[in-house]
């Protein structure tokens, strides 16, 4: 393989893995040059039409692009944002492009978006593996969480933001001032916070992050729950909660804070048609809130990428695996039918996605929503999603395990993903002797085959070319 290229996709339905090649293929137009002024990094990933770095996208970009075989940097996506941060720890969701300063909003003042550096920094140590960014980086995240202490945290214990803050904008959610999702964001970020520590081997560091995550998992329990309704809810001023259903209450699935009875309950919700069991899986709004729009009208309805991805990776952490593909299928096709048009691959790849038809959303009276082509969602499901719940490879190059999830035998794999200096294949099918997975390695690394409900088993690969015969496992 030439040393640049992306790895491929192998899958029964061909049109899926060209959405993938797409994908791709058109990011190349997203690289921009850091200037004098802006003080920005050398290249780094961002909306060709946008005139600002933006935090969230920034951070979610990095979990497509550690698949590009280092075609693509991504680390100086988020070192733009480690670089400008304050002498009191302040790093704000958006800088200019133009001069490097930071944007402010009324509604923002202080310029917060969701604090997830830490989730990012640690998908991004299992996939490139690099133990001394994580020594780099942790005093740029401790000053940080520390800086969003104080000017969020309450006396209660509980982080209160601004709506925008959620990025959810238009989302009625007006009574609010305890956000579940971004309270619940912050438990994530302390989460991960303390799993970088235990990288370090830093016994202080990983428990006082793990203390600040139960702290908040605590308040979320107990506060933001509604077991009558089974699910989370944010809280107004007096900490009573605000009942309207949106997708950020998926967020606790991410942080492991219910436990398994709340779980399933929270899960009934995904399958269920009267809220978030759509066709298009996941509206940002329940179906059944009298503010939910057809047509999506931003986040009182549409479907957003980024929400899809971050509830079907709250799933695995339930075991749901199967109805995770199965949704990351389903969400797919309505991505793949955008794209689609009479004339071939003329369409393209939205923002946000109408909840209960084909097509983009809408938002009357905004011409800018959706977006085209915005690949700091879209490409979450075109290329993690793919990867992580369609093949089902989940990657840890510093333990060089390959974890392989598969919900049903089918044609398919992945050709020359690169495990640090290592180029890897491992492709499924079936032969005169069975299903059959090839895979061919450079160095030793450790598969993990789970086929769901029935086996599952650890095995060293070889450098050079084997197959294992699935029956024989």
């Amino acid at each position: 393989m030439g040393k640049k290229e992306f790895p491929k996709l192998h899958f029964y339905d061909h049109d899926l893995t060209d959405m993938y090649d797409y994908t791709f293929s058109r990011l190349k137009g997203f690289w921009k040059r850091g200037t004098a002024e802006n003080g920005l990094q050398p290249k780094y990933f961002s909306y060709p039409d946008s005139e600002t770095v933006n935090q969230f996208e920034s951070i979610l970009a990095t979990f497509f692009l550690v698949y590009s075989n280092r075609l693509f940097p991504v680390l100086s996506l988020l070192d733009n944002f480690y670089y400008k941060q304050e002498n009191d720890g302040a790093i704000r969701g958006e800088y200019s492009i133009k001069d490097g300063k930071p944007v402010f909003s009324r509604k923002n003042p202080e310029g917060i978006q969701p604090p997830l550096f830490a989730w990012a920094e640690y998908n991004i140590y299992h996939k490139i593996g690099l133990k001394k960014r994580v020594r780099e980086i942790m005093p740029v995240l401790e000053r940080y969480f520390t800086w969003l202490e104080g000017v969020c945290k309450q006396d209660n214990g509980l982080y209160a933001v601004p709506l925008s803050a959620t990025i959810m904008s238009n989302s009625p959610r007006h009574q609010m001032k305890y956000p579940v999702d971004f309270n619940t964001q912050v438990a994530i970020n302390a989460l991960y916070m303390s799993a970088l520590g235990d990288i370090l081997n830093d016994k202080e560091i990983s428990y006082r992050y793990k203390k600040a995550y139960f702290s908040l998992k605590t308040r979320i329990s107990s506060l933001m729950w509604n077991d009558k309704d089974r699910f989370y809810y944010d809280l107004d001023k007096d900490e009573n909660q605000v009942r309207i259903k949106t997708a950020a209450s998926f967020w606790p699935l991410l942080a492991e804070i219910p436990n398994e009875v709340r779980g399933e309950g929270l899960i009934s919700h995904l399958t269920n048609p009267d809220t978030f069991g759509l066709e298009n899986p996941f509206p940002s709004l329940a179906a059944d809130e009298k503010e939910f729009d057809q047509r999506g009208y931003g986040y009182r309805g549409s479907v957003f990428p980024f929400l899809t991805y971050m509830i079907i990776k709250g799933l695995e952490k339930y075991g749901k695996f199967e109805l995770a593909r199965e949704c990351s299928i389903k969400h797919l096709y309505f991505l793949l039918e955008g794209l689609h048009t009479e004339e071939g691959m003329k369409g393209t790849l939205w923002e946000a996605y109408a909840p209960a038809r084909e097509g983009a959303a809408s938002w009357p009276g905004n011409p800018q929503f959706p977006r085209s082509l915005f690949l700091p969602y879209a490409a979450l499901s075109t290329i993690a999603l793919m990867i992580e719940n369609v093949i089902g490879l989940y990657i840890s190059l510093p333990r060089k395990t390959v974890d392989w999830i598969i919900p049903s035998l089918e044609i398919m794999g992945i050709e020359d993903l690169a495990l640090k200096r290592n180029m890897i294949s491992i492709l499924s099918n079936k032969s005169g002797r069975g299903w059959e997975i090839r895979l061919e390695s450079e160095k030793l690394y450790y598969l993990t085959v789970n086929v769901i409900d029935s086996k599952k088993k650890t095995l060293p690969i070889p450098s050079g070319k084997c197959s294992i015969l699935i029956d024989k496992i």
